[in-house]
């Protein structure tokens, strides 16, 4: 029997989505992922989520709104989607190994990941301990202390000037002899006596004993190394949405994150989408969680017949 709800995902949108539709008795069907959890799940203390003015540690919010979720009747499984049909609107077909659920609506929050840099086991070790993709999110425990930030682009350089509200150093690290940003944006990073481009530079390996303490630069022209003590490492080139599953059956912006219109719907009334698979531009747990309570909104309206199937 097809469900009438089925969401996808498990971060902060995908369990507000979960909660909402709970609430208006939907009975949604999470297939919450192998590691359920997004982002957040990697994050240690969150301290710019409302509600919370101690703080509270990534696993926990996540753990919290899950139970949420399970109070009003959402059920979880976890599990990954392999592809989907979304020939019949009215009837969608998700794969997952070798079945198939149908469901009369759908909310895709498969968030995107950060790409990382390839350095194996310590990569993972010093993830959330001085090494980190968001300094919106952690730029605040780096007051007074030193942080580098590999990246070239808009956000990178973006990111370098807003660690310069805490840090009393930043480096902005690149492989190459000029930035990819736009020219406004490496001028306001030119401008700011607080940031030093290191040029040519690649972070090949990283060190320290429970937090990060120093990086291997290598020299993307000599190959020289030389190592650069830092208090923190903030990537920023770039995020990988999860749509793969999808294959061609949504349109996706030239990035690869998912296109919306009218803030979560798709080009099939029956498909919503909330979180960090479409936005690109925040990408913070609270604007995913908005999302996930307006797709919610949406697929209740559509399933009630609130909302116009002609787009």
């Amino acid at each position: 029997m097809a469900e009438k709800l089925i969401i996808l995902g498990s971060g902060p949108s995908g369990l507000t989505a979960a909660i909402y539709a709970a609430r208006a008795d939907l009975n949604p069907l999470v297939l919450e992922g192998i590691n359920p959890g997004g982002q957040l799940m990697g994050t240690t203390e969150v301290d710019n989520f409302p509600g919370f003015p101690d703080g509270i540690m990534g696993p926990e919010l996540i753990q919290n709104m899950k139970k949420q979720a399970e109070r009003f009747g959402a059920k979880f499984e976890t599990k990954n989607v392999d592809s989907v049909d979304f020939s019949n609107p009215k009837n969608l077909k998700l794969v997952v190994s070798e079945k198939t659920y149908e469901t009369e609506s759908l909310i895709i929050a498969t968030g995107a990941t950060a790409r990382w840099l390839n350095l194996g086991k310590d990569e993972e070790r010093f993830w959330g301990k001085g090494y980190t993709a968001c300094a919106t999110c952690d730029g605040f425990f780096f007051r007074d202390k030193i942080v580098g930030v590999v990246g070239g682009g808009d956000s990178a350089c973006e990111e370098a000037d807003f660690l310069t509200k805490f840090a009393t150093k930043v480096y902005l690290i690149h492989r190459r002899d000029e930035l990819r940003a736009s020219k406004p944006m490496q001028k306001r990073v030119f401008d700011n006596p607080k940031i030093e481009i290191l040029w040519d530079k690649n972070v090949t390996d990283l060190h320290g004993e429970n937090l990060l303490e120093s990086v291997e630069l290598t020299d993307s022209k000599t190959d020289k190394k030389n190592s650069l003590k830092l208090d923190g490492l903030f990537v920023s080139i770039g995020h990988t949405p999860a749509t793969k599953f999808l294959g061609e059956s949504l349109e996706k912006l030239p990035n690869g994150y998912l296109k919306v219109e009218n803030h979560t719907k798709t080009k099939i009334p029956s498909v919503f989408v909330a979180g960090d698979v479409c936005d690109h531009q925040y990408r913070q747990a609270i604007t995913a969680a908005g999302m996930g309570c307006m797709a919610a909104l949406d697929a209740e309206r559509y399933l009630t017949g609130g909302i116009s199937q002609t787009y």
